[in-house]
């Protein structure tokens, strides 16, 4: 069955199945317990710790496991909150994913300034540049959150540009780069501020994610309690997960990341294709720069919860938007984000293939789209 959902959750890579069922046989102990065993896995934890450092960029000891990117956004904006000066600002970015738009609202509310951006979501970073608001005074912006990738619409942000204009200016940042990492090359996206990924994203496993912590974060050290991870959080590392981790994204790196032209020219084709098969159908952000695997649609009639069980139906799992979010009536919070009425968000439809997405099947999903088309009109 077409699997267009990838955004939302990857099947577990072979390699990752593979490197996890060994780390469970000879890997399973705890790696803070004191016996030569548990030693060993210590060793390899490190290890795997160093190979982010190397994929990302940055040092191996700021990378800290987490259960995913969820819990690295609640680390984060918790310290920035306890931390940053009271009187002033954090800006995001309004088309962020809601595991990082939730925690802000609950922990800043009204000192949240949404960044600007163009009318595909891209952050305008001119405006950061030469508003003056970036800083640690009264009424400045002193935390920047932009991810690199949107996960409903693929549009890339210019994360290197912010990460360097953020560091220029002495603020903190923080990057999304969940959608980022296993489709496009990581080198450099841990170079700068908080980084924060899920693995399950990229090929990993559910569960377990990492959390690149900025040069300036030593309050963080010991917020939660616990003596693992540096002391950043407790509970028993799992170490089957993180090798997992990595080895997925490590395999991205050396053998999938180079196929992204090809891919990138059946995405257009499939664009191409469907406005001609569907009158009507608009694709959102559709001159920006995107993520080769992913096509946000919004449908010229009917709501999206009528099109995606369908389409199901027609063997192809498509999605409404953000898979936490997806059952607010199938309005999209990132459409809505672009200034999309709430009619208009929908009918949003988020198409998101993987590597092993063939070209014969954007095809099918063209004609699938074409025939429910028919239906949903009738």
């Amino acid at each position: 069955m077409p699997y267009f959902d990838h955004n939302a959750t990857t099947p577990l890579a072979p390699v990752a199945r593979a490197t996890w069922l060994r780390a469970q046989d000879e890997a399973w102990q705890n790696p803070s317990s004191l016996y030569r065993a548990s030693a060993q896995v210590k060793i390899r934890l490190e290890a795997a710790r160093e190979k982010f450092a190397i994929l990302l960029g940055d040092a191996a000891e700021r990378y800290v496991f987490t259960s995913g990117a969820t819990e690295g956004a609640n680390l984060v904006l918790a310290h920035w909150a306890r931390t940053l000066p009271a009187d002033t600002w954090i800006g995001i970015n309004p088309t962020e994913h809601p595991c990082v738009v939730a925690p802000a609202l609950a922990l800043f509310g009204s000192r949240i300034r949404w960044l600007t951006v163009d009318a595909a979501g891209v952050v305008n970073v001119e405006a950061l540049r030469h508003g003056n608001q970036l800083g640690n005074q009264a009424g400045q912006i002193a935390a920047v959150v932009v991810m690199a990738a949107n996960n409903v619409t693929g549009v890339l942000q210019p994360w290197g540009l912010i990460a360097e204009l953020c560091q220029n200016a002495g603020v903190a940042y923080l990057c999304d780069a969940s959608q980022w990492l296993g489709k496009l090359p990581a080198g450099g996206i841990g170079g700068g501020g908080f980084v924060i990924a899920s693995a399950h994203k990229f090929g990993g496993p559910k569960g377990v994610g990492l959390l690149k912590l900025a040069p300036q974060s030593e309050g963080l050290r010991g917020q939660l309690g616990g003596g693992q991870e540096r002391g950043l959080r407790g509970g028993t590392e799992d170490f089957p997960s993180i090798a997992a981790m990595g080895a997925a994204l490590a395999e991205a790196e050396q053998k999938k990341v180079f196929m992204e032209s090809e891919r990138l020219r059946w995405r257009d084709d499939f664009e191409r294709e469907l406005t001609a098969a569907v009158p009507g159908v608009r694709v959102v952000a559709a001159d920006a720069d995107r993520l080769w695997n992913t096509v946000a649609l919004i449908m010229p009639f009917a709501e999206n919860t009528r099109w995606v069980p369908r389409l199901d139906k027609r063997g192809f799992q498509v999605a409404t938007g953000a898979a936490c979010s997806s059952g607010q009536a199938g309005s999209s919070a990132v459409v809505s984000a672009l200034g999309f009425d709430v009619e208009t968000a929908r009918r949003a439809v988020r198409v998101s293939s993987g590597w092993d997405t063939t070209a014969d099947d954007w095809r099918g999903l063209t004609a699938a789209f074409a025939a429910v088309a028919e239906e949903v009109r009738s």
